[in-house]
């Protein structure tokens, strides 16, 4: 199986696989400028905190802040939303970008891999670094693709079935 690799927002073209690519979407009714300010607006406890946070002047600074809250600034069950809440953000960001959701698209069945350059706990959970991590914006990535897939597959039309013969009853079966 083929991998593609993606990093920087800016890489063409599959720089838009990148939380920072800067495209607004529309999450839980709210606009966001990127899919990382809808998945990061997720994180904080308080609408203090989350506005802070929304205030970053790139998506990339509001990753930063993000990881660096402490972890009474963070909701308490975020280690057990987080990869759903992801998940979420990137089903709207290639919904409704029809776009970014070919390019999602034609990458087929190749495995997706977010590779960093920095060796750190983040970027070996969400990607690899030098092989190593868990990947899991790309394999989000992949599951989102499955599913864009299968819904633009139109189910086949079930078959007609001829009408059910009735067995006739013995009175029937006399007079006729």
């Amino acid at each position: 199986m083929q991998d593609i690799e993606f990093y920087r927002a800016n890489e063409k073209p599959y720089g838009v696989f990148s939380n920072l690519y800067k495209r607004a979407i529309v999450f839980e009714g709210i606009e966001y400028a990127t899919s990382e300010h809808a998945y990061q607006a997720g994180k904080a406890r308080k609408d203090s905190v989350r506005e802070w946070l929304m205030a970053a002047p790139s998506p990339s600074l509001l990753a930063m802040a993000a990881h660096g809250l402490y972890v009474w600034d963070v909701h308490p069950d975020w280690s057990k939303t987080k990869f759903a809440r992801m998940k979420q953000v990137l089903h709207a960001k290639f919904t409704q970008h029809q776009d970014l959701q070919e390019i999602l698209l034609s990458t087929g069945d190749a495995r997706l891999v977010e590779t960093a350059t920095v060796d750190n706990a983040v970027n070996r959970l969400w990607g690899q670094v030098n092989g190593v991590g868990k990947n899991m914006l790309g394999v989000l990535l992949m599951e989102v693709r499955s599913e864009i897939r299968a819904s633009l597959v139109k189910p086949s039309r079930a078959k007609t079935k001829p009408p059910v013969s009735r067995r006739k009853s013995n009175r029937e079966k006399l007079t006729a």
